[in-house]
C-alpha cells in the first residue's frame, strides 16, 4: 500500500503567492519578454552620433560567463569573481531617468543607448591597475569611485545600462564600478536570486576592500532593491577588522527602495551600530514591487516602502521620500533613477547643511528650504528628513 501525505499548507501558500507575484509583475511590464534585453544585447555599434556621450563602466561580477556572442555574462552563478569593462553611449536627446532601449540591437546611437566597447579583464590585479590608471588621470577632487549594486530580476545588460543612465544623469566624474551578481532576470526566480545574493556576499566584501586600497579619495555606494539586502548582510557578516577595511573610504551609502524586512533592517543596524554618517534611504510608499514582496514575506513591511519616515531617521537614516513623485515605470520601483539628475544639487545641499552633524548629535535640523531652492520647490521638512516630490516633467506636486 502506498502512503500518501497531505501537501504542506505553507508550501502551497508560498507557491500560490509566487504565482500571483509573477502574474502581477507581468501585468506591470516587469517580467514581459518583449522589450527586455537578452542574449546578444551588447552588440557593438561604432556608428557616429554627434552629441552622444560615452560612459565608461568597470564591472565586477559573480555571474558566469556566457559564450553567446555580444552577451558576456548570463544569469547563472560563476565559480570565481569575474572582471570586465564596457563603454556605453547615451543618445543626444536622452530623457533623464529613462533608458532609451533599441527595438533591435545594436540600435541607433542617435536615438538609443548602445554599446561602444566591451571586454573581459583578465584578473583582479589587472582590474585594480586599470582602476588606478583611471583615477590617476583625473583631478584630485574627482578621484572617487561610485559602486552600484542592482536588485532582483535584473539581467546583465539591464544593470549595465541602468548604471550608465545614473552616471550620465548625475554628471558623476569619477570611476563607476558595477557590482553585478547572478540574477537570472526572471520574475519567477525570486528565491534563486535571493540565494545568488547570499552567495555574492563574500565577493562584495572582497571587492569593497579591494576598492578601498586603490587611489580613490572616497567611495559612494548605491544599492537598489534586493541589492540592499546583499550590501547590509555583507557588512553584518564581515569581521570587525574587515568591516573597517571595507568602509574606511566610504563617503556615502544610498539605499534605494530596499527590499529588506523592517525587523531585519533594525537587527542589522543594531549589529553594525550607528553609522558615522547617516545612510540615505530612498523610499516610496506606492512601490508596487515592494508591496508584492511584503505579501510574500508574511506581511512584514519592506524598508523601501516603510510607513514611518520618522522611525527610519531615528535609526540613523536620512529619508528621501518619493511617494508623490510620478513614476516612469509601472512598478513604481525605479523612481530612484529619476532622482539621479538632481544628485549634484542634493550632494551640495547635504554638504552645506548641518543635517549629517545633527543626525550624529541627535539634535534638530532641517534642510527643506535649501533643497527647495535648489530644485525649484519650497518644502517644509521634519527633522533629519529630506522629502520629495520634486516638480519636473509632470512629476509630483
Amino acid at each position: 500500500m502506498t502512503a500518501t501525505f497531505p501537501r504542506d499548507p505553507f508550501f502551497k501558500h508560498q507557491a500560490a503567492c509566487l504565482k500571483a507575484f509573477a502574474i502581477v509583475f507581468l501585468c506591470l511590464g516587469l517580467g514581459a519578454c518583449g522589450g527586455r534585453p537578452d542574449l546578444g544585447a551588447l552588440a557593438l555599434n561604432d556608428a557616429p552620433a554627434p552629441g552622444a556621450e560615452v560612459t565608461d563602466i568597470m564591472i565586477v561580477t559573480t555571474r558566469d560567463k556566457d559564450a553567446t556572442p555580444d552577451t558576456y555574462f548570463g544569469g547563472e552563478r560563476g565559480q570565481a569573481i569575474g572582471y570586465a569593462e564596457a563603454s556605453i553611449s547615451v543618445p543626444p536627446d536622452h530623457e533623464p531617468g529613462q533608458i532609451e532601449w533599441p527595438n533591435s540591437f545594436p540600435g541607433d546611437p542617435e536615438k538609443n543607448f548602445v554599446t561602444r566597447k566591451a571586454g573581459y579583464i583578465a584578473d583582479k590585479a589587472s582590474f585594480t591597475n586599470e582602476i588606478n590608471r583611471r583615477l590617476a588621470s583625473k583631478p584630485r577632487d574627482e578621484r572617487e569611485i561610485f559602486v552600484f549594486i542592482h536588485g532582483y530580476n535584473t539581467r546583465f545588460p539591464e544593470a549595465l545600462y541602468r548604471f550608465t543612465q545614473i552616471i550620465h544623469d548625475s554628471e558623476f566624474a569619477g570611476v563607476p564600478v558595477l557590482f553585478t551578481w547572478a540574477s537570472r532576470g526572471k520574475v519567477q526566480d525570486y528565491v534563486y536570486d535571493l540565494n545568488s545574493a547570499a552567495i555574492a556576499r563574500q565577493a562584495l566584501e572582497q571587492t569593497l576592500i579591494q576598492l578601498s586600497n586603490t587611489r580613490a579619495e572616497k567611495i559612494t555606494i548605491l544599492a537598489h532593491s534586493m541589492g540592499n539586502w546583499l550590501l547590509m548582510e555583507t557588512a553584518v557578516q564581515a569581521s570587525v577588522s574587515d568591516r573597517r577595511k571595507m568602509t574606511r573610504k566610504i563617503d556615502e551609502v544610498i539605499l534605494a527602495a530596499p527590499d529588506i524586512d523592517i525587523d531585519l533592517f533594525k537587527a542589522q543596524l543594531k549589529k553594525l551600530g550607528r553609522p558615522p554618517k547617516p545612510y540615505i534611504v530612498i523610499v516610496s510608499r506606492d512601490d508596487r514591487a515592494l508591496r508584492l514582496s511584503r505579501a510574500i514575506a508574511g506581511g512584514k513591511e519592506r524598508v523601501g516602502a516603510y510607513s514611518d519616515d520618522k522611525e527610519l531617521t531615528e535609526l540613523g537614516a536620512v529619508v528621501v521620500d518619493l511617494t508623490e513623485l510620478d513614476a516612469q515605470d509601472g512598478s513604481h520601483h525605479s523612481k530612484f533613477a529619476q532622482l539621479a539628475q538632481f544628485q549634484p544639487q542634493l550632494r551640495k545641499t547635504l554638504g552645506q547643511s548641518s543635517l549629517t552633524r545633527s543626525v550624529n548629535r541627535g539634535n534638530a535640523g532641517t534642510v527643506g528650504d535649501d533643497l527647495g531652492n535648489l530644485v525649484g520647490n519650497t518644502i517644509a521638512l521634519p527633522v533629519r528628513i529630506i522629502a520629495a516630490p520634486f516638480n519636473y516633467a509632470g512629476g509630483g506636486t
